[in-house]
């Protein structure tokens, strides 16, 4: 760590954070994205922000917005997003996060339960997805958009205006108006996988302290370059993504979307990814389906590079021997494991994965392949991580240690709860929600399981809540086994059902590519709904998914499977903005396929 790394003492908020920054490292690149105009990636100085937050600073207070009101942002990842942000937060303002690809039912639902008054959207897209629910967005006073909208059809509405409009002629100098540092900074609305979403209220201690925290798990410093892909309404990137490398004075690169993500990553040679496992499982599944088609020689070869790669990390975390493999291994990483890191850029150093639980098979691979990953747990209510593996203490089946001043304690039914300066005031305007999440004593009571061992390494084994308990009394953690049919690559997404019924059975996305390349296999029409939906289709694919469960009880065992083309969407309200999966909603939607497993069930 360097010694430019800024202290939550000294900055005291989160814009006196940026203030610090601006001072420490005025003329260090802070920030760098992809300029579709010019075709290349432009970088910007701290200096260079400072003056873009002084410009929307000078715009909120000519609307007269005062210490306390709400302002929402929905735009991608870009410069403008944390400008807008800090800015806001400078002026004492609680800022809202929204997710680009929300539904506007949630998003106009967010905006008024938060009495927003300000909202900044990217453009066409977002101010279209809006318009079904303008008329309801009353507490709105202004909507800025960051690009002009010039589209005629689109219906008038005073309240919207370009940002460049909004800002014409305007300068000033940063504002950083006194605080405490328990003031509310933002409110961000949890994930709605059960219900409506809930408004986490973070204060400027709540992210400093956990951004400070983080900065300690590793050998992280200026030096670093940040690819920054999470969107920034999650709280994970917000953190781990924004105000750490804020600390740091490390730079930031804004990947232009998750398709290009391949690309950016070997152009930016990030040296830190924050991540969520379903990029690590992608990755994972494109490799494994490559070598699919390579000779059986090339199989092994990779297979024994994973396996002394696995050894040797066992080895430097003090879990095993030396091995005489361990000689062949700089011959392996030239031969296999550099030219996969290259996809990745080449640099990574630290690469973080969080928000569930990362597949220990595909840990081991990319750890065996010498890509450091460090899986860790958090929620946004502890603003949001509360424990996490760092490189001297890594073991990949866990969630890490607690981070430096994070409690825990497992609690009754084997809860996970969690004290510390990162718990959450609250939810917003929802006292009753509130008692029900923080106990009397402040502990967070995290709705997970968990298990500490003799070395004090969390281990996560289900949630509270989400338990499948079968008609004959058996228990089962559904999101575990959905994890390991997802190892199978013919499976994009998994949802097990079986509470209160005979038998488990599964909803199963089929992968597009490949299933058509079974269906040869099978001999049978890939586009055919007759064959798809077939009993010799279904063994077919139920022997696929009892070979992943094979670790599992005996009991576990999923008799019935309906096979889907379509996958589950944000767009359909059957995932959350943060790709989680709206059991209910997807049972409802699906009910008579589900049904059907059951009315006519034989042992297949």
């Amino acid at each position: 760590m360097t010694q430019s790394v800024i202290t939550p003492a000294s900055a005291g908020t989160l814009s006196g954070l940026f203030r610090d920054r601006v001072l420490a490292t005025p003329d260090k690149t802070a920030y760098r994205q992809f300029d579709h105009a010019n075709g290349d990636w432009v970088g910007c100085t701290w200096s260079d922000v400072a003056h873009e937050v002084s410009r929307w600073q000078v715009a909120m207070d000519r609307d007269g917005l005062e210490p306390g009101d709400r302002v929402a942002m929905m735009l991608r990842n870009c410069r403008e997003w944390i400008t807008f942000d800090q800015a806001a937060l400078g002026l004492g303002l609680v800022t809202v996060p929204l997710y680009t690809d929300d539904r506007a039912e949630n998003i106009a639902y967010i905006l008024e339960q938060a009495g927003v008054k300000l909202l900044l959207i990217e453009g066409g897209n977002q101010w279209q997805r809006l318009l079904p629910v303008r008329a309801e967005l009353k507490s709105l006073q202004r909507i800025v958009s960051l690009h002009a909208i010039d589209d005629e059809s689109l219906p008038f509405d005073h309240r919207l205006i370009s940002a460049a409009d909004w800002q014409f002629g305007l300068h000033g100098e940063l504002v950083t108006r006194a605080l405490e540092p328990d003031a509310l900074a933002t409110i961000v609305y949890t994930s709605g996988t059960t219900g409506r979403s809930k408004g986490v209220m973070l204060s400027h201690r709540n992210i400093l302290f956990n951004a400070h925290a983080a900065s300690k798990c590793g050998p992280l410093g200026d030096q670093d370059v940040f690819l920054s892909f999470l969107p920034l309404s999650h709280t994970l990137e917000r953190t781990a993504g924004c105000f750490l490398p804020m600390l740091l004075g490390a730079e930031v690169a804004f990947a232009r979307s998750i398709p290009q993500l391949a690309e950016d990553l070997k152009t930016i040679k990030p040296t830190v990814l924050i991540s969520v496992p379903r990029i690590y499982e992608s990755v994972y599944a494109k490799i494994q389906a490559g070598l699919r088609q390579k000779s059986r020689v090339a199989r092994m070869l990779f297979q024994a590079t994973v396996n002394v790669g696995w050894r040797r990390f066992e080895h430097q975390q003090g879990r095993a021997s030396r091995s005489l493999g361990f000689l062949f291994w700089p011959l392996l990483r030239k031969l296999v494991a550099d030219k996969v890191l290259q996809r990745l850029g080449g640099r990574l150093t630290f690469a973080v994965c969080g928000g569930a639980p990362l597949p220990p098979t595909i840990a081991r691979f990319f750890i065996g392949l010498g890509l450091p990953v460090y899986h860790g747990y958090g929620l946004t209510e502890a603003s949001p991580v509360v424990s996490v593996n760092c490189p001297d203490s890594n073991l990949p089946a866990s969630i890490g240690k607690p981070m430096e001043g994070v409690e825990i304690r497992i609690g009754s039914q084997d809860e996970l709860l969690t004290r510390s300066p990162s718990v959450m005031l609250g939810y917003w305007d929802n006292p009753e929600a509130t008692a029900a999440a923080i106990d009397g004593e402040g502990w967070l009571h995290t709705g997970d399981k968990a298990r500490v061992d003799e070395q004090g390494y969390v281990f996560i084994t289900g949630r509270i809540k989400d338990i499948i308990v079968l008609g004959n009394g058996e228990k089962l953690p559904p999101a575990d086994m959905e994890m390991a049919i997802q190892l199978e690559p013919l499976f994009d997404q998994v949802m097990v059902i079986g509470e209160g019924r005979p038998f488990l059975s599964a909803l199963v996305v089929l992968n597009r590519d490949l299933w058509s390349e079974f269906a040869r296999e099978l001999d049978v029409d890939p586009e055919s709904d007759e064959d798809l939906n077939s009993r010799f289709v279904e063994r077919s694919l139920l022997t696929r998914v009892q070979r992943q469960l094979k670790d599992f009880p005996g009991y576990a065992r999923v008799r019935r499977l309906t096979p889907l083309r379509k996958g589950w969407t944000v767009d359909d309200g059957l995932l959350t903005p943060t790709l989680k999966m709206k059991r209910e909603r997807i049972a409802v939607s699906l009910k008579d396929k589900v049904e059907a497993m059951y009315a006519d069930y034989t042992d297949v």
